[in-house]
């Protein structure tokens, strides 16, 4: 883990530094942390902006959006864009971030395991990536749908949980899709053992959805 924790520094953080001569690196590595402790969580660069400053640390927000961009950039995090499902526009404002190393995360954020179903979420997105589809988030109403899957006129949509043994939890998965009218593809992934598809709306075992071809 000090090994990455170092390669991290040494290199990553080290080329960014110097590819777009950052004055400031303390902050650049602090946006990073905070991006990486908060995977799959909505929030703007004006909330990131006020929270550094409740540490004491003052950052404009264009900064932290142009520290955002760089970082993507290098191809560290993912900006997720949330599209309504209904008028079928794009929302500008609180976009969610995923990373692309789960190991780096690790080494300068802590035990993945303490953030498991972000993870998993995480894995799930850039699963969907690697099989080459557009990847949003979904908003209809009050509710979210976790990832919206495109590729070419393919549509699929995806929830993520942890475990689903409680009913409340599975209420709250499956309950989304009922607001939902089309027939494209239904799934909710999670690393229970147990079938729990309904209403057309099918469960999946990580494992399963990973390893599923007709899915690629």
């Amino acid at each position: 883990m000090n090994a990455l924790r170092d390669s991290f520094r040494s290199a990553i953080l080290h080329d960014v530094i110097s590819r777009y001569q950052i004055r400031n690196a303390t902050v650049l590595e602090k946006l990073i942390q905070y991006v990486f402790s908060n995977v799959g969580k909505t929030f703007s660069a004006l909330s990131i902006s006020k929270y550094f400053k409740s540490q004491r640390v003052n950052v404009s927000v264009d900064t932290i959006l142009s520290y955002l961009s760089m970082i993507q950039d290098a191809f560290l995090i993912y900006k997720v864009s949330r599209n309504d499902l209904i008028g079928k526009n794009i929302l500008k404002t609180e976009e969610k971030y995923y990373i692309a190393d789960h190991g780096i995360r690790e080494a300068i954020s802590g035990s993945n395991m303490k953030v498991i179903e972000s993870i998993l979420e995480n894995i799930v997105y850039i699963e969907l990536l690697r099989r080459g589809y557009k990847v949003y988030i979904g908003k209809i109403e009050d509710y979210e749908v976790d990832f919206v899957a495109n590729k070419g006129k393919e549509v699929s949509y995806y929830q993520v949980s942890y475990l689903m043994e409680q009913i409340s939890t599975r209420e709250r998965e499956f309950r989304v899709y009922k607001l939902i009218k089309d027939n494209f593809p239904k799934y909710v992934v999670s690393m229970d053992k147990v079938d729990f598809s309904q209403d057309g709306i099918v469960h999946m075992n990580i494992d399963d959805f990973l390893n599923d071809e007709r899915l690629h």
